[in-house]
């Protein structure tokens, strides 16, 4: 906000002027660029709406790390998952799982991998 201003009166001027912001109670905001991400903890975010348009407003500080972090790719495979692939397939629960690996937890993708080598 501008210094000296009262909050609720800056607040109904915006208003007035068709200005709609709303604090977004974030904890935590990532913006990836092609060689790195810049991760905000406990960020100050705000949506506004101003002429039929949003746009975000985003303050704080934040660190650079990596784009390639492998940590970012957790895959989750359930018994589920493999359930449902040696049942179609008829192949092992380790196949099931190198299938689901290779083919990033893709079901259909490992399903049809394991069925064109069979």
């Amino acid at each position: 906000m501008i210094p000296g201003i009262n909050p609720k009166q800056m607040k109904a001027a915006m208003k007035q002027m068709g200005i709609a912001q709303v604090d977004v109670d974030a904890t935590r905001v990532i913006i990836e660029l092609e060689d790195k991400k810049l991760v905000f903890n406990n960020p100050s975010l705000a949506k506004v709406k101003a002429m039929g348009q949003e746009t975000w407003q985003l303050s704080g500080n934040y660190v650079e790390e990596p784009i390639n972090s492998s940590e970012d790719e957790v895959i989750e495979i359930t018994q589920e998952d493999l359930d449902t692939i040696m049942s179609q397939t008829n192949c092992t629960e380790e196949e099931a799982m190198k299938a689901l690996e290779d083919t990033e937890g893709d079901l259909a993708e490992a399903i049809i991998k394991i069925s064109e080598h069979s």
